[in-house]
């Protein structure tokens, strides 16, 4: 529907060191780790496992085949089964967040990184930005984690870069809600203020998590709504007090004034 490809960076201070390092990171582990999404074996040792995340202990499971329900149909896949994982499982809410299922799905997510990322970044300093990168993530991740603690949803792997990215669109949408952003709109390229390019982003996220409450789609939306809520939580907290001044309110709360009241009663 809207798809982003750049933002007003004119008064931009910092460069953006730590998401350039985050997109490195991301690639390498898919490209070279997950050998292009075809070493299953890695892939499956470090996934996040709620079951595994809520009880402390590895699990192992066998290949087996699955129905996925698709809004297409279902479908039959090959699930590889659960490997040994060489760390404490929690340490996945970590490794699980550097990982993705396809190029597709890093591309997606790297895209989005670059773009809004390097805003950010520039609000909260290097230090703080890395910290709430991965404190976004981790939040989306354990909220996937609470929402599916029992049956056998307890052992869907869950993978991708996607709830931290939510918590830097949520940041932007608090710090830069006016701030152009070109977007490609059927089929148009047209400048939009921060508010509607990522607006947009989450109205979808919420709709597409309705629709989806089974989890067939192979999406884990709640987490991309945790990681969005949880970034616009901790947006201004760990901004710069300068940043937190200068922010543009998207919305302004006040009491009537005095004008205010005499020219609602003249209407």
């Amino acid at each position: 529907m809207v798809f982003p490809v750049g933002d007003d960076n004119s008064d931009r201070r910092t460069f953006p060191f730590v998401t350039i390092a985050l997109l490195a990171a991301n690639v390498f582990v898919f490209a070279v780790l997950q050998g292009m999404g075809s070493n299953e074996a890695f892939t499956m040792a470090y996934v996040q496992v709620p079951r595994e995340i809520l009880t402390g202990q590895d699990i192992v499971t066998e290949p087996s085949q699955k129905t996925v329900h698709t809004p297409q149909g279902d479908i039959q896949i090959t699930d590889p089964g659960l490997q040994q994982t060489p760390v404490p499982p929690w340490m996945t809410l970590l490794t699980a967040i550097f990982m993705h299922g396809s190029l597709m799905h890093l591309f997606g997510n790297m895209w989005f990184l670059w773009i809004f990322g390097d805003n950010i970044e520039d609000d909260m300093g290097h230090v703080k930005y890395l910290l709430f990168y991965l404190a976004t993530g981790i939040i989306a991740s354990l909220t996937f984690v609470f929402l599916n603690s029992t049956g056998e949803a307890s052992l869907t792997p869950c993978l991708g870069a996607s709830g931290a990215i939510s918590g830097v669109l949520g940041a932007y949408l608090v710090l830069h809600p006016k701030r152009r952003v070109s977007v490609i709109l059927l089929r148009m390229m047209v400048d939009v203020p921060g508010y509607v390019a990522v607006g947009i982003w989450f109205l979808f996220q919420l709709v597409s998590g309705f629709l989806d409450q089974g989890g067939g789609g192979g999406v884990a939306y709640s987490a991309h709504i945790a990681g969005f809520v949880a970034g616009m939580v901790l947006a201004k907290p760990m901004s710069s007090a300068a940043v937190r001044d200068e922010t543009d309110p998207l919305i302004v709360l006040r009491r009537p004034t005095l004008v205010d009241r005499l020219e609602q009663r003249q209407r």
